[in-house]
């Protein structure tokens, strides 16, 4: 049902939930297992909704929910200035709050439902990979002028008592995040969508769906659906199952690995209960795990490496920042696909009435997809019209193959550019 990780390996939430067998009914069906389903089908249940049947392919979260680094932090994918100069500062405001009231709705669904995913609250932090000041100052001010959000300067002294390594001049330190075990999370929240009434079904795979009168006919292998209501969230697994969808994303892979226990180790360079990602477009991302292992991601591509290479890689970037982790044995490493859209925001709405799509989270998943949930079951249960706020951000076609072309050629110029800047501020200051 997964891919050999880490977050397999130790998942303690159950697992096993049963396939969609025979033919049934229900109001409303959600097609995916990973945070944006779970999300929507929690949102409706606590609202009072019922007959809600959940569908997910494989295992849920067997997807970029149940692979990524587990941060749990505010904002999209889109820059905030970018964002601000696409919407407006009123909304540009409102759709940042609804990432930052998500972070606190997630922090206590954990202790709801008690779902036992290792929460680390420590908040993150974000790394100046450059020697550029202003590159955080910049986003500090624009981040508590327009949004209201304060995030802690720290001087580049500070920051190296924390992460010992000279890689780094400085950073700012996103308080109210955390970070969690992803793939625990997304099995608690589905036992709690199940605890709530929903009927959650694994080994599920959706074949097609269609119009049927008033409503809408699911198909998998094996069984049958009719439901009033759909809703597809299955991301950068969609596959061909909804065309005008599939037209409008970019499944796009990135790379993480774990390392064998450090010990005392990681302590020595370590030394905060922050994750932490960096300033560049294609940043490095990191975090201690409990067990003194540490987690490593970063790079994109259009590539879903094996996990041989991608250890190879991640090996290189890890030794980079921290040289004395240069012999650390990477024990698991794997790749995942997120969804991403060219405006680089969540695309959400309706393909025709009563069929509703979210998607397109591209790694900034585990908050984003909860707040999006909550606009589509705000909308669904009590006919919320929040989501037309996101109209601005439609289906635009990726023409795929060219588009895979696009965006690889895109993040190289992009990394380029990052290590022309890079070089030149060595060699200033040489």
């Amino acid at each position: 049902m997964y891919p050999d990780s880490y977050y397999a390996a130790t998942r303690r939430e159950a697992s096993d939930w049963p396939r969609l067998n025979g033919p049934q009914r229900c109001r409303i069906a959600i097609v995916g297992g990973g945070y944006a389903g779970l999300a929507t089908a929690l949102g409706l249940a606590e609202r009072g909704v019922d007959g809600i049947v959940l569908l997910e392919a494989k295992g849920i979260g067997h997807g970029a929910s149940g692979r990524n680094g587990g941060f749990v932090f505010g904002g999209y994918s889109l820059g905030e200035a970018e964002l601000l100069a696409a919407v407006g500062p009123d909304t540009a405001r409102w759709m940042y709050g609804l990432t930052t009231a998500a972070v606190r709705l997630i922090r206590e669904r954990i202790e709801r439902y008690r779902i036992d995913c290792d929460p680390v609250d420590g908040g993150v932090i974000w790394a100046n990979w450059f020697r550029d000041p202003e590159v955080l100052e910049r986003r500090r001010q624009l981040l508590a002028t327009s949004y209201g959000i304060d995030w802690q300067a720290v001087s580049a002294a500070d920051l190296r008592e924390q992460l010992v390594t000279t890689r780094y001049h400085g950073g700012l330190f996103e308080r109210d995040a955390f970070h969690v075990h992803p793939l625990n999370l997304a099995l608690g929240l589905a036992r709690a969508a199940g605890e709530r009434g929903v009927a959650v079904h694994g080994q599920s795979p959706v074949t097609a769906i269609s119009a049927d009168g008033r409503g809408w006919r699911i198909a998998t292998a094996g069984a049958e659906l009719q439901a009033e209501q759909v809703v597809v969230a299955a991301g950068g697994y969609l596959g061909r199952l909804v065309p005008k969808l599939a037209r409008a994303l970019l499944p796009i892979a990135t790379y993480v690995a774990v390392t064998e226990p450090l010990g005392e180790r990681i302590g020595r360079l370590i030394r905060t209960r922050a994750a932490v990602y960096d300033t560049r477009f294609a940043f490095d991302y990191y975090r201690a795990l409990p067990d003194t292992r540490l987690l490593w991601g970063g790079r994109i591509s259009i590539l879903d490496r094996a996990p041989q290479a991608v250890a190879r890689l991640l090996r290189r970037d890890i030794a980079r920042v921290y040289p004395e982790l240069a012999d650390a044995r990477i024990d698991y490493a794997w790749s995942g696909l997120m969804s991403y859209a060219r405006h680089e925001m969540p695309q959400l709405g309706q393909v025709a009435p009563g069929f509703w799509y979210a998607q397109a989270f591209g790694g900034h998943g585990v908050a984003t997809t909860t707040a999006i949930g909550e606009v589509l079951a705000k909308a669904i249960a009590e006919q919320d019209p929040g989501w037309q706020r996101f109209a601005g951000f439609g289906l635009e076609r990726t023409w795929r193959p060219f588009g895979f072309l696009g965006a690889q050629a895109t993040y190289s110029w992009l990394q380029a550019r990052d290590a022309l800047k890079d070089w030149g501020e060595r060699r200033a200051a040489a």
